[in-house]
């Protein structure tokens, strides 16, 4: 008889910020006060973010600017950061992706899992080049997870896609080693997208996610999907290393791979 294999300790920690929850996730041996180290470095990396881009606090650096106060090469280094990367996310989804909004910039569709992939690669996934100490990390903010697993490591992250039209049921399962996954949509806070093309709400799709290396790129081809609507999946073929699904409002699914659409028989769906 065969002794059942152990399985692996999971650190977790959970703390609000930039709106959200953060959930830190780290499967294997790592002693209480490295993971306090890992948390707390994920968590000033989030922190400083917020600080610097958010909407809603009146004294972050991108409110400042806004408001004549604090000059664009005198604010956070991630500050131009954060624009380059918004000019790049604009060029590579052909428009369906813009940052400017009547002359004010608002990296909202970015910036969040850009820093989450930020601080998941500072903190988490130098943690799994131990061989065999660490399997798997992964750091997720409302949704948006950037995952990590060991070279060898028998663990792979189910990731449940939820039908944006009922919270409690869950349209797909994605299985994920290393990459990210994003999800953007009307579902949890309406029609907040703004189509930079017409400058009207996005109401085309109630939810798109996508699969990708980059939670930057993943989160970023969301925010287009939404944008582009159910009916366009022509973006798909700008983010071929990608997979992912775009629901209609009316329930609809298609599904993407590569590049390119899958279809699906209602008995395989």
């Amino acid at each position: 008889m065969t002794a059942a294999r152990r399985r692996p300790p999971r650190h977790v920690h959970a703390a609000p910020v930039m709106g959200s929850t953060a959930s830190i996730h780290v499967i294997g041996d790592l002693a209480p006060v490295a993971f306090a180290d890992v948390v707390r470095g994920c968590m000033t990396e989030l922190r400083r973010a917020d600080r610097v881009f958010s909407t809603y606090r009146d004294d972050s650096d991108l409110r400042r600017i806004a408001r004549g106060e604090l000059a664009v090469w005198d604010a956070d280094p991630l500050y131009a950061k954060v624009v380059a990367a918004c000019a790049a996310a604009e060029r590579d989804t052909g428009g369906l992706f813009r940052a400017e909004f009547a002359g004010e910039f608002d990296p909202t569709g970015l910036v969040k899992g850009w820093a989450v992939e930020r601080a998941a690669r500072m903190w988490l996934a130098p943690l799994l080049d131990e061989p065999g100490r660490v399997q798997a990390a992964g750091l997720t903010v409302g949704g948006d997870m950037q995952l990590f697993a060991a070279d060898g490591a028998d663990w792979t992250w189910n990731v449940g896609i939820v039908d944006p039209a009922d919270a409690g049921r869950v349209i797909a399962t994605v299985p994920v080693r290393n990459g990210a996954v994003a999800t953007s949509g009307t579902a949890e806070r309406g029609a907040h997208i703004v189509d930079p093309r017409t400058g009207a709400p996005a109401t085309g799709a109630a939810s798109a996610t996508v699969i990708a290396d980059s939670l930057t790129r993943a989160d970023v081809f969301a925010t287009a999907a939404v944008v582009a609507g159910i009916e366009d999946l022509s973006w798909a073929g700008r983010i071929p290393e990608a997979s992912g699904v775009v629901v209609s409002p009316d329930g609809r699914v298609r599904r993407f791979l590569g590049g390119i659409e899958v279809q699906t028989s209602p008995a395989a769906a």
